[in-house]
């Protein structure tokens, strides 16, 4: 009977460590996915931009989107473009923190005459699958690294990133370089005066006035 326990509980242990994400090289299995998500928004034009009315529209659209930065926002004319609605469309979503773009991506249906669709477009980074705890760490005959392993970093990475499709494509620069712009966090720090130069505070010790 002590036989027969022992052999059921040395069966069990190993069908434990068997089981579970495996992996014998040190790149992690666990990898940041990246979705994509366009929302639209069809508007009325008039003669001089946005229908009236319609700029209140769109400001409380993006508010609901909880439009903020990292989003794209886009402007589908149908062909048919007009400065003017570009224009009133940008200032709104500048008071969200959006830069208008060029081109729109494509989205379903087309844009009915005398509309125009703004199109915000999403992206989000994640790791699917973590923290995963399906294998115990001993024992170990295979030499696999453990089935959480990766997901700590690639998950601060997908969560930290600020533009999750640099992780699909990455980001070429476009030729040009303002010095101004590398050199500004230096020109901070030195400008920023040292708190031993500002002195000690007076702190009042005691109720009586004496400091």
């Amino acid at each position: 009977m002590r036989l027969s326990t022992a052999a059921i509980l040395i069966a069990a242990t190993a069908l434990t460590a068997c089981s579970g994400t495996k992996n014998r090289s040190l790149e992690s299995v666990h990898q940041p996915v990246v979705s994509r998500a366009d929302y639209a928004l069809d508007m009325g034009v008039s003669g001089d931009g946005l229908a009236p009315g319609e700029r209140e529209r769109l400001a409380g659209w993006l508010g609901a989107l909880n439009a903020g930065y990292g989003d794209r926002i886009a402007v589908d004319d149908g062909g048919n473009p007009d400065p003017r609605v570009r224009e009133d469309v940008a200032a709104v979503a500048g008071r969200q923190g959006l830069l208008l773009v060029e081109g729109a991506p494509v989205t379903p249906g087309a844009v009915a005459p005398g509309a125009v669709r703004v199109v915000v477009t999403r992206m989000t980074a994640s790791v699917p699958g973590c923290p995963d705890h399906s294998r115990t760490y001993q024992p170990n005959f295979g030499a696999h690294t453990s089935s959480d392993f990766g997901c700590g970093v690639n998950s601060n990475i997908a969560a930290m990133v600020a533009h999750p499709e640099d992780l699909v494509r990455g980001r070429t620069s476009d030729g040009t370089i303002d010095p101004l712009t590398a050199t500004k966090p230096v020109q901070a720090l030195r400008d920023k005066k040292p708190a031993v130069d500002q002195g000690l505070q007076a702190v009042r010790t005691s109720q009586s006035g004496a400091e």
